[in-house]
């Protein structure tokens, strides 16, 4: 199918352009490490909101990062199957995830498991496009994607939601928060289990691909979760906090005796923090926290491998308020990653120490963050990278941004030490991106147009000569995101459309090839609307061609998904909502071979006060 993305850029800017009312922008920390409005950013941002994930009715994370700019998603088959994310059109491990600012993801592939993350868990997802290393150090190329547990309000609130649909799907999920005076907490469970549909649609040899073999079933996926989010805030202001999230289950996929068809799963995240001001113009933060990557996988029952990530993390942050509109920050910040593994790896762990400073000032309609940071690798000694950012807000309410900055990625454990693959002389891949923005506000309507320019040097690749990874592969990168949101007469609408140009430029027959498994084109337009107690809404999310291999001989079409959805509150906070995704019932794939839901529904009672 071929989709007609000029003109259905052309739709969103003439209906963006029809608007009466937009919501307040929401607080940000993420971009700078402090806290900001959305409108305030130099960063190019999307935030995520509880209210957004209850909107939409939606059963994983994966879901909700669908749709986002510059953001695309493969999927290997359903729920709880492996999700990658390529932010900006860079490599799926180029992008830096954290849970409440603690570092998470397997130190083995160097991705996170987004799919094994439970969206009942999460009060609001931040993610920040662009380059974060001065701040966050290794992994942050493409960008940042953070995600906050639910947290406690002032006064005692139950909730609770059930659902079932299609492929013997059922959730359901409960939740305690309140607080007094100081004080909040949060606590939340639920479990997810489903029958699933054939991942695979491989063959067992080449050029079958996919998942090389034949396994025509159902494969499920079951997940329990659990978290908990509790802090108070003493007299002299010293604030505690501390956050808690778990996850585990099982999964069946299509592969074979040397991949696995099943597994377990663990993912997990303890952290803490303490704040205080010594000072009235000084902030003081020491943020510690340790996460934990489980994998174990087997064939038909029995064992094949287990991976065991952990990573540790101490970080240090001082905010100084030199005066109005001026904010220095410097800080500190330690990591420790090690793998536990059937694998034997000649080296299981690695440690990381990081100094950093940033600089942020306003005069009159000029804006800029100044930041550096300088990381002494137990592997790989010093790296320096830094960014500049400014913005100038013009007299009729448009702001115009420029940024720059530099990024690098330390090679994963797999890239270097896997048994028979690894390459220990391997050196960090590195970046720089460039970006210039317009956004502004007019008759209510809110909207935002992004380029941006990155390349990439020392990408690690597979050598077929050697038979081993490389620093051989280079990248150049160019895109342009656009997005709006409006109230029109009551209708909500957001929109967004990106164009990504990732060129693979490593010498060779693959040299001006796209990028695997990243569209072109994406495109996303959400609209909802109340009629008193009965709310509907409607996304309709297309993507471009992509191929899945470097030669690009395998191409992948692009496809248009439409969902529906609709609740009636029957009476205070107690909510019937069914919803119907991939509506006309479109076949497509993300990853080769690897199958992606038809039509399907879901049903279920929500009480959310």
């Amino acid at each position: 199918m071929k989709i007609p993305f000029k003109r259905v850029a052309a739709l969103m800017l003439l209906v963006s352009y029809s608007a009466f009312a937009v919501e307040l922008d929401p607080i940000i920390v993420t971009a700078t490490g402090t806290a900001q409005t959305v409108d305030e950013s130099l960063a190019s941002t999307t935030v995520i909101t509880r209210a957004d994930i209850e909107r939409r009715q939606a059963v994983s994370l994966p879901e909700m990062l669908r749709g986002v700019p510059g953001l695309a998603l493969t999927n290997n088959g359903g729920l709880g199957k492996t999700t990658s994310v390529f932010l900006r059109g860079t490599e799926s491990d180029h992008v830096l995830v954290l849970i409440d600012g603690i570092r998470v993801g397997s130190v083995t592939l160097g991705t996170t498991a987004f799919q094994d993350l439970p969206i009942d868990q999460i009060e609001r997802i931040e993610i920040v496009r662009g380059p974060r290393a001065s701040l966050y150090g290794s992994d942050a190329i493409g960008g940042v994607i953070q995600i906050f547990t639910r947290k406690g309000t002032d006064e005692l609130k139950p909730s609770f939601a059930v659902s079932g649909g299609t492929h013997d799907t059922y959730k359901v999920s409960g939740a305690l928060s309140g607080g007094y005076d100081a004080g909040w907490f949060n606590l939340s469970v639920s479990h997810l289990d489903t029958e699933g549909f054939n991942a695979c649609q491989g063959a067992p040899f080449p050029p079958g691909g996919g998942c090389f073999t034949f396994e025509p079933d159902d494969d499920g996926f079951r997940s329990t979760s659990g978290s908990a989010r509790l802090g108070y805030r003493f007299d002299n202001g010293l604030e505690v906090e501390a956050n808690f999230l778990h996850a585990e289950g099982h999964n069946e996929f299509d592969g074979t005796v040397f991949s696995g068809n099943e597994g377990d799963f663990l993912q997990q995240v303890l952290g803490g923090s303490v704040r205080y001001s010594p000072l009235s113009f000084w902030d003081t933060t020491v943020k510690a926290g340790r996460s934990r990557d489980e994998s174990k996988i087997f064939f038909n029952g029995a064992d094949v491998d287990t991976f065991d990530s952990e990573r540790i993390q101490v970080t240090w942050q001082n905010d100084f308020s030199l005066y109005s509109d001026h904010l220095l920050t410097t800080g500190l910040d330690f990591y420790e990653d090690s793998v536990e593994s059937t694998q034997a790896f000649a080296v299981d762990s690695r440690y990381n120490i990081a100094g950093f400073g940033q600089y942020q000032g306003r005069f009159e309609n000029i804006d800029w963050i100044f930041g550096t940071r300088y990381d002494e690798n137990e592997q790989f000694g010093g790296q320096v990278t830094g960014n500049v950012a400014m913005g100038y807000l013009l007299e009729n309410g448009i702001r115009l941004s420029a940024s720059w900055g530099s990024a690098f990625k330390a090679p994963t454990f797999n890239e270097l030490y896997f048994p028979g693959f690894g390459n220990p002389q391997l050196d960090p891949e590195e970046s720089w991106s460039a970006e210039v923005g317009i956004a502004g506000k007019h008759a209510g309507i809110n909207w935002s147009i992004n380029s941006y320019y990155t390349e990439i040097d020392e990408l690690i690749t597979f050598d077929s000569v050697t038979f081993s990874p490389m620093n051989i592969g280079k990248a150049l990168i160019y895109g342009v995101e656009l997005s709006a949101s409006v109230r029109i007469i009551g209708w909500d609408i957001a929109t967004n459309f990106s164009y990504i140009d990732p060129e693979n430029r490593e010498d060779g027959a693959n040299k001006g090839n796209l990028l695997p498994r990243r569209p072109n084109e994406t495109f996303q337009l959400d609209v909802d609307r109340s009629f008193g107690r009965f709310t509907v809404g409607t996304t309709v999310y297309a993507a471009g061609r992509r191929f899945d291999d470097i030669a690009n001989n395998q191409r992948l079409g692009g496809f248009v998904i439409v969902d529906l959805r609709a609740n009636v509150e029957v009476i205070a906070d107690l909510f019937i909502e069914g919803r119907v995704t991939n509506l006309l019932n479109k076949e497509y794939e993300t990853a080769n071979m690897f199958n992606q839901d038809g039509s399907n529904f879901m049903i279920g009672l929500r009480y959310s006060p």
